[in-house]
């Protein structure tokens, strides 16, 4: 029996305590947010103390003290509209900085992807030649039909030496003649977009050579623009 009223006796102490558990945390945390003590000093050199942030300090450091007067934190200054346009632009460059690393990155590990080594780089840029060397043939063949068709105009042409053209035959010569330049200036594009795609090419390789040799995908800068807007296949 005494054994029996020993261990109801623990049992209810035990009880108590577990009761008391609540309200011991609710005063730790009371105690812990009055101990919170803002501190600064004012414009004029006042030193000014708050359980809260300190509106005439706002333009103006503040520490949070704990209750032993020791720093927990310090609260930095609110910038002023100026101060925070500038902030504002200087996030800005610094994400167009990461968005241009990043496609950089992109840019590089597609390369590697498309061109593991030398000799496909080689066979890409010998097909895209070769793409524009048939479409400088096209237009050199249509060049020579048209040269075709402009002789037996220019022969009835002598006929009419030193008087005006008959209406049909001018209008034939005019429209051989706008054919022709509208050729050669075809022509003359293509043999550019071969200086172009070749530009293009080397400049790939270059980058590829480093890449190959080790350098990290974005390490290398951006490609520039002609060669990062340049369509492909």
């Amino acid at each position: 029996m005494k054994c029996g009223r020993v261990l109801l006796g623990m049992l209810a102490s035990l009880g108590w305590a577990v009761a008391q558990v609540p309200s011991a945390i609710a005063a730790d945390a009371s105690a812990m947010g009055a101990s919170q003590i803002y501190s600064c000093t004012d414009a004029s050199g006042k030193k000014l103390t708050s359980d809260r942030p300190i509106a005439e300090c706002n333009s103006r450091e503040q520490r949070v003290l704990n209750a032993d007067g020791s720093v927990r934190r310090v609260v930095p200054p609110t910038p002023t509209a100026d101060e925070r346009a500038d902030q504002e632009a200087r996030d800005r460059e610094a994400a167009a900085e990461r968005a241009t690393k990043l496609d950089a990155i992109k840019r590089d590990r597609n390369l590697l992807s498309r061109f593991p080594d030398e000799a496909a780089h080689r066979k890409a840029r010998a097909a895209a030649l070769d793409d524009v060397r048939k479409a400088l043939r096209v237009s050199e063949t249509r060049l020579g039909l048209l040269a075709a068709e402009r002789k037996p105009l220019l022969n009835e042409a002598e006929f009419y030496l030193g008087k005006p053209l008959p209406a049909k035959l001018k209008t034939q010569l005019d429209a051989n003649d706008a054919s022709i330049e509208a050729q050669r200036m075809l022509a003359q594009n293509q043999q550019g977009e071969g200086v172009r795609i070749n530009k293009l090419y080397d400049l790939e390789l270059e980058r590829l050579k480093k890449l190959w040799g080790g350098a990290q995908p974005g390490s290398l800068g951006s490609l520039s623009g002609a060669a990062a807007s340049a369509p492909r296949k």
